[in-house]
């Protein structure tokens, strides 16, 4: 039996009817079989009144989202998290900073309950994620695991990203990268202490994540390569996330390459999905 599993993940489903179209061809090109859903999209209802049903075995996840667009929650019971118009209004690090706060904290919890029942009455869940890693964040992950305990949603992401480098040049030369590199290090800093908290709470999660390095940039090289470091390994379940943008082209490649599939099945991986691994109860052999 093959322990090493690969899930390919579109984030940001249901943000708009580009990505939610994408998603249909990832799909039919039978290359993506898992996304994370945004509950307060603007596209949410046609991803699921109409994207969902033409993808059937498509895997579902949350994508929790407090930092961009509108909340689904008034600002009056949001008011450390939107502004009077009720769109969010914290970036990443206000977010990490307001995370001490038991009243921001309270009200993070409210929204994303919300936002998780939202897609709940919608489908059945097998993980969490969010919008810019938000809940990476060690207290607001902490909150995410009560929340997916709760609501009997199994794997949450976490960010341990292993370093690579990819041989195209033209991805390090630039603003994105190096801005990109202080995530990885936050990030892996928090995962160490995240993994703790999926145990605790008798969770599951990703071993390992691609695509922060190269958030922005991402492509089917960079895929491949962050795959590839994992060649002569075992029993690990490794995520790449992307957001297939028609506007990302070079991202939006990625649902439509099939050599790209062939590649990483031949570093050993099994494509599969969070709902595959519950279903099929996967455990590590070690």
């Amino acid at each position: 039996m093959n322990n090493k599993k690969f899930i390919l993940n579109a984030d940001d489903f249901g943000i708009s009817n580009d990505i939610n179209r994408a998603i249909v061809e990832g799909y039919n090109a039978e290359i993506l079989h898992s996304t994370s859903l945004c509950a307060n999209g603007e596209a949410f209802h046609s991803a699921v009144n109409e994207i969902m049903p033409e993808c059937p075995k498509l895997c579902v996840g949350v994508h929790l989202n407090i930092i961009e667009g509108k909340a689904l929650n008034s600002p009056e019971t949001l008011t450390e998290l939107t502004d009077s118009d009720g769109n969010f209004n914290n970036g990443w690090i206000q977010l990490l900073l307001k995370s001490f706060n038991k009243n921001f904290m309270e009200q993070v919890e409210i929204e994303f309950r919300s936002q998780i029942e939202k897609i709940i009455s919608c489908t059945k869940v097998s993980h969490i994620d969010s919008h810019v890693h938000t809940h990476g964040i060690p207290n607001i992950f902490n909150l995410t695991c009560k929340l997916a305990k709760e609501y009997g949603i199994p794997y949450v992401r976490t960010q341990f990203e292993k370093p690579y480098i990819t041989k195209d040049i033209s991805k390090h030369v630039n603003l994105k990268y190096p801005v990109n590199q202080i995530k990885v290090l936050l990030l892996n800093t928090f995962s160490l202490k995240n993994r703790r908290v999926v145990e605790e709470y008798g969770l599951k999660t990703n071993d390992y994540l691609v695509g922060v390095s190269y958030t922005g940039m991402m492509n089917n090289q960079t895929v491949e390569q962050g795959l590839e470091i994992f060649k002569n390994d075992n029993d690990i379940v490794v995520e790449a996330l992307f957001h297939p943008y028609p506007s990302h082209v070079d991202e939006y490649k990625i649902i439509k390459n099939q050599n790209m599939k062939f590649k990483i099945e031949n570093y050993g991986f099994e494509f599969t999905t969070y709902r595959e691994l519950v279903e099929n109860n996967y455990e590590k052999t070690h």
